[in-house]
């Protein structure tokens, strides 16, 4: 099918009325703790403004131990409307208490008071190291130099400062046409550990959310910020941000830990100058494909960026009873540990796959899986398609090997119990993984 939109090179800034600023504060070193060299000079705080008040909608993590940006950009959020979002690295503002809350509100406060909008027309977003209290004393006066700095080609810089254990920024920006009027989305986002985000508007955890709360690695957190010039009422910005992070950010996994910062916010400032996207909006659906396209890409560099990691591959399962089960299925190979070290080792282990599958809650007849390795059947009717001659199980085994050799390659699963699928982006786990997280 034809694309309704284009793929541009462009940042966060890129839609009409968006500007930046980013800078090093310092915010690691402020933990006077041996942080690595490339780390030093790294920009940690960056800012982005819309030249209008923006409608604007979130989604945050449902992990229970939220952290204090959280908390506070879900409150001011609920008003539907954003000047600016304020993001760090380096600390996560997270299981910091009462003064976490008051830190976060006064990062907004500045932020507003310096460009003469009120604190709850600004979010905060953070991320690093879990229980440390943020270095105001170098945060306050860095982010008066950023507000007084704003550019319209900082975007590239903003990239750059939110990230932790990342190796590469990640940005995407797609325009359209919309009203005869040109519409630019575009998105940044950082995330390379912790990764495992079940994100809703409310943050309230669903009976249904896959993930558990996670212990603190050294730097963790996925966050991203999409900005668009287009014209959208906030409750169709809301439903439109929910339904394309449930393609894509929620289908995302490295190592199976939801963090307690995980937050992606949309701002739409309007300055397009298309009539209002609503739900009747005949191109509405064109502005979700491009939308979906951008959060799934970002999606795909925070797992092709994991920590240590040397496989990317996606899981699709099809045949379900349901999509959800599809999805549960989906995960639970997906965050295997004994699988994922199988991927690190080049081993095509299917029984591992079979076990997964078995024990997650969804519906399974083990009698009517069928599973490949990019179009290598490997099981039938949940027995190996390995050949009893000696000759030619060598080279059914030789060809197995080669699909999980890849850098990149799909394990397909079929069910064979109804219309339901899912896919989901994951990694293998190797021993770079551990080196990076073990602790000081």
């Amino acid at each position: 099918m034809k694309k309704t939109f284009n793929i541009i090179p462009g940042s966060i800034v890129s839609p009409k009325g968006f500007r930046s600023a980013a800078t090093h504060c310092g915010i690691k070193e402020a933990r006077l703790e041996k942080i690595p060299k490339d780390h030093v000079t790294q920009k940690d705080l960056a800012v982005i403004v819309s030249a209008l008040p923006a409608h604007a909608a979130g989604v945050f993590t449902v992990n229970q131990s939220k952290a204090a940006p959280v908390r506070v950009s879900q409150e001011y959020i609920a008003h539907g409307r954003l000047s600016a979002v304020i993001l760090n690295s380096g600390n996560a503002n997270a299981c910091t208490g009462d003064r976490g809350m008051k830190d976060a509100r006064e990062m907004c406060a500045k932020v507003g008071e310096i460009i003469a909008v009120k604190p709850r027309e600004v979010a905060v977003c953070s991320t690093g190291r879990i229980g440390i209290p943020l270095p105001m004393d170098r945060i306050l006066p860095s982010i008066r130099e950023l507000c007084n700095n704003l550019t319209d080609n900082s975007g590239s810089d903003v990239a750059e400062a939110i990230m932790t254990t990342d190796t590469r920024k990640k940005e995407c920006a797609v325009e359209l046409t919309i009203d005869k009027k040109r519409v630019v989305i575009a998105g940044v986002a950082k995330g390379a550990g912790m990764i495992a985000p079940f994100m809703t508007a409310t943050g309230a955890r669903p009976a249904s959310a896959i993930g558990n709360p996670a212990a603190s690695p050294l730097h963790a957190t996925m966050l991203s910020v999409i900005t668009t010039d287009a014209a959208v009422p906030i409750k169709t910005l809301s439903d439109i941000l929910q339904r394309s992070v449930n393609q894509s950010f929620n289908r995302a996994t490295i190592d199976g830990d939801m963090s307690t910062n995980d937050t992606v916010l949309i701002l739409a400032n309007g300055m397009a100058g298309n009539a209002p996207l609503n739900a009747e909006h005949k191109e509405l659906p064109k502005f979700q494909e491009a939308l979906n396209h951008v959060t799934r890409e970002l999606a795909k560099m925070i797992v092709k960026d994991g920590e240590g990691v040397s496989k990317f591959v996606t899981v699709q399962v099809v045949g379900a009873a349901s999509n959800s089960d599809a999805e549960i299925a989906a995960k639970s190979i997906a965050n295997s540990v004994l699988v994922k070290t199988s991927w690190c080792g080049q081993d095509p282990n299917w029984g591992r796959l079979m076990d997964a599958i078995g024990y997650s809650t969804a519906q399974v007849d083990p009698h009517k899986v069928s599973i490949s390795y990019d179009n290598f059947s490997i099981v039938e009717h949940g027995v190996s398609t390995c050949p009893s001659n000696l000759t030619k199980a060598k080279t059914w085994n030789k060809r197995a090997k080669a699909a999980v050799a890849k850098p990149a390659f799909t394990v397909a699963v079929d069910l064979h119990l109804g219309e339901g699928q899912c896919t989901v982006w994951t990694t293998d786990l190797t021993e770079k993984y551990v080196e990076l997280n073990k602790g000081e």
